[in-house]
């Protein structure tokens, strides 16, 4: 884990990049299939400076069900993802994302932090690479685990079209 890490999410090639003492990595992630957004409801995926705000879910087995950012206590099973095929799976590990752009993604109804975007985890089932989220940036669950590990709250996130 290093302070020096960056994160760069690229809306259009739904991509991650990870910038680090370690090298440069690079992930498939699916953003919010209503495109960039900022605004309270609009769904999108907010563009802009942020920060990590907070690391959940270290040590979580993978597969781990998030609600309001709690373990729900169940992990992911095909059977499960079959019976609620609707629900917004958030997996794995959880990196919330606060806005550092006052008006843009920061305060009032732009607030990425209030609007809970996170970079998580999602079934397996689920595409990455193409745009299908909430608003949120989904990775496999394999990666947000590898991703997990290498940054820290604080850590620099760049989201761009």
């Amino acid at each position: 884990m290093t302070a020096r890490a960056r994160l760069r999410v690229d809306l259009a090639r739904q991509q991650l990049r990870l910038d680090g003492a370690e090298g440069t990595r690079t992930y498939s992630v699916s953003t919010s299939r209503f495109g960039a957004g900022e605004r309270n409801g609009s769904g999108g995926t907010p563009r802009g400076a942020h920060l990590v705000r907070a690391c959940i879910g270290a040590g979580a087995p993978p597969g781990t069900v998030f609600v309001g950012r709690r373990p729900t206590g169940e992990i992911l099973t095909p059977a499960l993802y079959a019976a609620e095929p609707g629900r917004d799976w958030i997996l794995t590990r959880i990196l919330w994302l606060s806005g550092t752009e006052p008006g843009r993604n920061r305060l009032g109804d732009v607030d990425t932090m209030r609007r809970y975007i996170y970079i998580h985890g999602c079934p397996d089932e689920e595409p990455v690479g193409t745009p299908r989220s909430h608003g949120c940036v989904r990775m496999r669950n394999a990666d947000v685990i590898e991703l997990f590990d290498l940054v820290e709250p604080g850590t620099p996130v760049v989201i761009e079209e």
